[in-house]
């Protein structure tokens, strides 16, 4: 199969954006189901056997330096934030693909008097340039 040109390259990239812009409201994180133990003696959920208080549903999110933070959720809220989860995981998917045709384009876009091509006019390939080596004791 033949590489794509840089203007089906664009082209995909076009369709990527648009899809993006497609996405609507999303939200990071996740929604859990938890059930609960109040701690009173006579209470049922005090029983063995018995799963506890709930189902609470809690949508949970991690935040700047490893924090993670939770809201519980009202019953008429559930569906609404599952579905905004799952469109933060199709923006994410897009995003991945933009970045990937993006450095397609940026490798196929030759620099400004240059060839597309990385190999050298006559075909030879030249290597790295050797590296300078410090001498005397690091400062």
């Amino acid at each position: 199969m033949t590489e794509p040109t840089l203007s089906d390259l664009e082209a995909e990239r076009d369709r990527l954006y648009a899809r993006l812009a497609a996405v609507g409201d999303f939200r990071r994180g996740s929604v859990s189901e938890n059930w609960r133990r109040c701690g009173k003696p006579n209470c049922a959920c005090a029983q063995p056997g018995h799963p506890g208080h709930g189902p609470r549903m809690l949508w949970t999110r991690s935040e700047s330096q490893g924090k993670t933070v939770g809201r519980q959720l009202a019953a008429g809220e559930v569906d609404k934030v599952r579905g905004e989860i799952a469109r933060h995981a199709e923006f994410t998917e897009i995003s991945r693909k933009i970045v990937e045709v993006n450095e397609r384009i940026c490798e196929a876009r030759p620099a400004a008097g240059t060839q597309p091509s990385s190999v050298p006019e006559d075909g030879e390939k030249r290597g790295s340039p050797p590296r300078s080596r410090r001498r005397g004791p690091l400062r």
